[in-house]
């Protein structure tokens, strides 16, 4: 039987492997220090295989750098022996939701999720801390000391002697929180599906930084845009010279190619250009086919002048010559030569909607394109702005929502639900898995399900909150939520029992609870390949004494790449068996395991099947249900634990 592995994806393991399957010349073997032979790369040929696009030496090249990069670069490679444990009583319809809430480190919980969700997210939102001076939560063990910092960036001498005066606050202040976010938006990029897209909230504190850390992660060319939110219309008297009244939306795409960007509906105004019906089209606007604004000039796209023939009554037209027609080309305003819209192909494949009009004031014709209203079955949409200002996007309606929920000034200027929603609507429209690993009060956490009541769509969230506590003698502190992942929770369930009352409790208005804790066993890891038992009597049952069966069951989905928000159940029969997905995982992890067992387990034929190493009184008992899962069951893979 095979074991269950102690740790999270190894991220520098993955990246050897893929370099040698690109490259498998430059794959060799080096000894390493308890010499055995282990797998390493030859730079020098991985040199050679990319010639003159390697940069090196002293070579000047663009690039983001900081005090701290590298050790930071490191920390998202390193594996993590933490794991989820469930929290039954902070959640909502658990064994049927799927909803994620995971309290603890993002950083952690990050590396936990890498193969659970790998390329499986639609829409990463975050809203990070924006850096404005006070002290970070997120203390990662990369943070180098004050000392070491200044050294290294020319700030004092080996002595301690300063070198720049009054410029520790602004060199470490941006380096910690560049170092704080590197790894954890490399993480982040690996869960984002192929269309799927980020988008992270930030002031003018760190936006430029953020734009080029993100560009160096999800790359310049998968940018989409930044927007602007006018988050605070009345300006924020604090600031100093200039009142903030706006954030900015920062958004990347996993793969602009392939990105399903989401777009807003039309209102009633703008329904009303589509004024004219077709039978086969149903209601269209007109767009002129002449194409306006960048690269319309003819030397622009020289194949896209040609004439276009228009019949004397104006009912028909022609791709090719007509004796008597009018011959229609693609002039500018100015009267110099332009381009159509259309290249010649599509224009003579649709020619059934294009349509003629004669111009009075130029005494000649132009032409246009039947524009349809509904597109693909789907009433078309509008592209979003680059400016969001609506009322609704102030923060302080966060500040009412959280209240009004709550009872309580429990959390000061969080995101409204409404922005999130328009996020939602750019970047999960047709539904899918919505990360939020900064998740604060819990907003898009809400704002998901009530997205999903507005227009049925299938979403679920996975949010991320560190136990932060909150000031002692709050509001919140003395309404009994001392951390704000208490408090997130706490208006998660407000905001789900708002709806079920509203809707009859249709929709998924659940979540899955988790923290973050050590693994359930009580191996230890010493390096990414060197797992050793504590001691000879751990060996005999490696299992903490404090860990329940479903503790178990979720790091065995988690280390075996599966959906933590899979459906579970106990065997009607056998409480001590838990049935995953309609039985294709069933664990049994009881003190004591019989062949009766392992026999009905085996009938069920699960894909996998999991149970506890020391639950076999013998080595015969472990071939015994070996050979029971080969004649019975021999599709199902058979781990222990």
């Amino acid at each position: 039987m095979e074991k269950i592995r102690t740790a999270s994806r190894d991220l520098i393991d993955a990246n050897i492997k893929q370099i040698a399957r690109l490259f498998p010349t430059v794959i060799t073997e080096i000894t390493g220090e308890d010499g055995s032979l282990e797998t390493a790369i030859d730079f020098d040929l991985l040199r050679q295989e990319l010639s003159n696009s390697v940069v090196d030496g002293p070579h000047e090249r663009y690039q983001l750098d900081w005090p701290g990069k590298r050790a930071s670069a490191f920390t998202a490679n390193t594996p993590t022996t933490k794991t989820l444990r469930p929290m039954r009583d902070e959640s909502v319809n658990f064994d049927a939701t799927k909803n994620i809430f995971i309290e603890g480190d993002n950083l952690e919980a990050l590396k936990i999720l890498q193969e659970s969700y790998l390329g499986k997210i639609k829409l990463i939102y975050i809203d990070p801390p924006y850096n404005t001076g006070n002290d970070f939560v997120y203390n990662d063990d990369f943070v180098e000391a004050r000392e070491d910092y200044l050294e290294r960036s020319g700030q004092q001498t080996g002595a301690g002697e300063r070198l720049i005066s009054n410029s520790e606050s602004r060199g470490r202040f941006h380096s910690d929180w560049l170092s704080m976010m590197y790894p954890r938006l490399k993480l982040a990029r690996n869960l984002l599906a192929t269309d799927g897209i980020i988008c992270a909230s930030i002031d003018s504190h760190e936006v430029h930084n953020l734009r080029h850390l993100g560009d160096e992660v999800f790359g310049r060319d998968n940018f989409i845009s930044e927007v602007v939110v006018a988050a605070n219309p009345r300006g924020r008297q604090s600031d100093s010279y200039v009142a903030g009244v706006h954030d900015s939306l920062l958004i990347w795409a996993r793969n602009r190619e392939m990105a399903v960007v989401g777009g807003r509906p039309l209102d009633p105004e703008q329904k009303k250009e589509f004024s004219f019906v077709d039978d086969e089209l149903g209601n269209y606007r007109l767009l002129g086919l002449r194409q306006r604004g960048s690269a319309s000039r003819r030397q622009d796209r020289p194949e896209m002048y040609f004439p276009i023939f228009v019949s004397p009554d104006g009912n028909e037209v022609s791709i090719d010559p007509v004796a008597g027609w009018h011959e229609v080309l693609p002039r500018k305003s100015d009267g110099s030569d332009g381009r159509w819209m259309w290249g010649k192909d599509k224009c003579r494949r649709d020619k059934n909607r294009l349509v003629a009009r004669w111009i009075e004031r130029r005494s000649e014709f132009d032409l246009f394109v039947k524009d349809p209203l509904v597109k693909s079955g789907a009433e078309r949409l509008r592209k979003f702005k680059s400016i969001w200002d609506a009322k609704g996007f102030n923060n302080q309606n966060g500040t009412q929502e959280v209240k009004a929920l709550l009872g309580g000034d429990f959390m000061s200027f969080p995101k409204p639900v409404s922005l999130m929603k328009e996020i939602i609507l750019l970047g999960a429209p047709n539904g899918g898995i919505i990360l939020d690993f900064f998740a604060g009060s819990g907003t898009m956490a809400e704002a998901v399900l009530r997205a999903n009541d507005e227009d049925g769509r299938d979403r679920s969230f996975v949010v991320v909150q560190l136990d932060e506590e909150v000031p002692v003698g709050s509001a919140a502190d003395k309404a009994g939520m001392h951390t704000i992942a208490q408090l997130s929770r706490a208006r998660i369930r407000a905001a789900g029992k708002n709806l079920s009352d509203l809707v009859g409790g249709n929709n998924d208005l659940g979540f899955r609870a988790f923290k973050i804790d050590t693994s359930n066993r009580t191996e230890l890891l010493r390096s990414s390949n060197d797992l050793v038992q504590q001691s000879l009597i751990d060996s005999i049952d490696s299992i903490k004494p404090d860990r329940s069966d479903e503790d178990l069951l979720f790091e065995v989905l988690l280390d075996s790449g599966l959906d933590p928000a899979l459906p579970i159940s106990r065997d009607p029969d056998d409480n001590s068996i838990l049935r995953v997905d309609d039985n294709e995982v069933i664990a049994c992890f009881a003190r004591e395991i019989s062949m009766r067992q392992v026999n009905d387990i085996a009938r069920l034929n699960p894909v996998l099947a999991v149970f506890r190493d020391s639950s076999f009184k013998s080595d015969a008992d472990r071939i015994n249900a070996e050979q029971i899962f080969n004649e019975v069951s021999p599709e199902t893979t058979v781990r222990t634990i």
